[in-house]
């Protein structure tokens, strides 16, 4: 894990009251801090609205440490749990397996956390899914007939600048199970759940109903991976995490 701190709250910032709350940032798989929140704008955005912010490299990503062992990747929401300040609550922003690992932070410890912004997750994190063929797509480079087009898709990511496919690979093989509906029965934090109508990660329903206290954004026209660019997830959150 690799915390990338980003430069300290803008000068001037908002008026709000929840300009001393840190927003805590976690990207997607095959992502980072930089290629998820900071190239989009969303760093930005956020500190225009005087806020500090919190990025995170997880493992096998980024600036992080990149092992070829599944078994590495065991404990992957302690890279989350790690980037969290010694006191105080803070907001967070995760998107895909970030919103995920989000997710089993703060059903174990929902007190470090004021409100949180999952997207780009749905019905999926209560599935148990296949990763061989993303994986095996994700070293080879490309996908053989029957790959289902989350491994095409995967696999053009997995080659971006920076990325080690092994390493993604071995993220994808690593031990886990799915979030049960009941883990999130004591996530009484308010929460801000935003889906694409055109991600395979849908439907967003059961995610939302397991939630006491959430609340659902659909982006229409919208795939997984366009999600994160989408100017309307960067305003539903926004306005989410100013009340």
């Amino acid at each position: 894990m690799a915390l990338e701190p980003s430069p300290a709250e803008a000068e001037g910032g908002s008026a709000s009251d929840t300009t001393g709350v840190p927003v805590l940032l976690v990207h997607g798989f095959a992502s980072s801090f930089e290629r998820n929140w900071r190239e989009p704008g969303w760093v930005d955005l956020l500190q225009d609205e005087g806020r500090q912010v919190i990025g995170v490299d997880l493992l096998g990503h980024g600036r992080a440490d990149k092992p070829h062992d599944p078994a590495a990747y065991s404990t992957l929401e302690q890279d989350v749990a790690g980037a969290l300040p010694a006191d105080g609550a803070v907001d967070a922003i995760g998107f895909s397996l970030g919103a995920q690992l989000l997710l089993r932070v703060a059903a174990v410890d929902p007190g470090r956390f004021r409100r949180l912004v999952v997207g780009g997750v749905g019905e999926n994190v209560f599935r148990a899914g296949n990763p061989e063929p993303a994986a095996r797509a994700i070293e080879a480079g490309e996908t053989v007939e029957g790959d289902p087009a989350v491994a095409q898709a995967f696999a053009r990511f997995a080659r971006a600048p920076g990325n080690d496919p092994s390493a993604l690979a071995a993220c994808l093989r690593r031990p886990s199970t799915p979030i049960a509906a009941d883990e999130l029965s004591g996530l009484d934090r308010p929460i801000l759940v935003v889906l694409g109508d055109r991600d395979f990660a849908g439907p967003a329903a059961p995610l939302v109903a397991a939630l006491p206290n959430a609340r659902f954004v659909s982006l229409h026209g919208v795939d997984h991976f366009g999600t994160p660019k989408d100017f309307r997830f960067m305003e539903a959150a926004l306005e989410f995490l100013r009340d």
